[in-house]
């Protein structure tokens, strides 16, 4: 079975699989990731094996992209009704890091999901995520590519979108990245805060973490937690969604507030009670991570 591969997950040694390559969204960020520098090995699409796909070869399974091309990470655009079973695939082939692109797949089929990797060594990232990126090393996903710089900023982020807001005013004010994580904002997702800060807790490449959270659930309250018992790092975080209604959802599947869980202003208070900088307006966050970087 394959090893997972670091700087965190993913580097320029990662051999990367895209499952469902042959679709609009597949080929297209198939090519973005190869232009970025991505080793972009194989692709899959069942009953397309023994075909070319942006220059690389297509096999009707992972694990023939695994036999033939040694792939160790896989990037994931298939349909939501067939998303669960690509990413159990993928597990089952051995690959150590799984990256699913996919947004819409229904809640129960991802309890599935969650249940089969429970017993497999493999790294799920998402779903519904706009996936991984080490600058200068490799992009798994569809992040756009030149906004990022190399440096010490590990990023951790529900949402895809402001990951790009963030990005690239840390990169403005001189922050480069160590790696750039998109969790996905689904109720149930593959990996989460906690488990990337452990990441980067032992990364010798990162100096600090940003953390971008959202409405719903308890995961930046924990990651608080965690941060002010075990993290010795320095924390910048930002909010979304702090003047959302209750009952309302906004954006994702997961940002949701009920039964009185998930309010913004009870994130906001844990991750200060926590001694983190929070950010409450968004476009002071590039020159607020660069003033507590420069304090550390």
């Amino acid at each position: 079975m394959n090893g997972l591969i670091m700087s965190i997950l993913v580097d320029e040694k990662s051999r990367v699989v895209v499952q469902g390559i042959t679709g609009r969204e597949g080929a297209f960020h198939t090519r973005q990731m190869i232009d970025y520098g991505t080793a972009v090995a194989a692709g899959v699409t069942p009953g397309k094996g023994g075909q070319t796909a942006e220059g690389v070869p297509v096999f009707n399974t992972v694990q023939e992209a695994v036999d033939k091309e040694g792939v160790n990470v896989s990037c994931i655009f298939v349909p939501p009704p067939f998303a669960s079973d690509a990413i159990m695939e993928a597990a089952d082939a051995g690959l150590g890091v799984i990256v699913c692109i996919t947004e819409g797949i229904p809640v129960l089929d991802s309890v599935k999901v969650a249940a089969f990797l429970r017993r497999r060594n493999s790294v799920l990232i998402g779903p519904n995520c706009p996936g991984i990126i080490s600058p200068g090393k490799t992009k798994v996903g569809i992040m756009p590519g030149p906004i990022h710089r190399r440096g010490g900023i590990g990023v951790i982020s529900r949402s895809g979108t402001l990951t790009y807001e963030v990005v690239e005013q840390l990169s403005k004010v001189g922050l480069g990245q160590s790696t750039c994580i998109g969790i996905g904002g689904d109720p149930i997702i593959g990996t989460t805060f906690i488990d990337h800060l452990q990441r980067f807790k032992e990364d010798p490449e990162t100096e600090g973490v940003v953390l971008i959270g959202e409405i719903g659930g308890t995961a930046e309250e924990e990651a608080a937690k965690y941060i002010e018992k075990e993290f010795p790092k320095p924390v910048i975080a930002f909010i979304a969604g702090q003047t959302a209604p209750p009952g309302r959802r906004m954006g994702h599947a997961g940002a949701i507030i009920s039964g009185g869980e998930g309010k913004a202003e009870d994130k906001i208070k844990a991750l200060q009670a926590a001694e983190i900088a929070v950010v409450l307006y968004l476009p002071n966050l590039g020159k607020t991570a660069l003033d507590v970087m420069k304090r550390t």
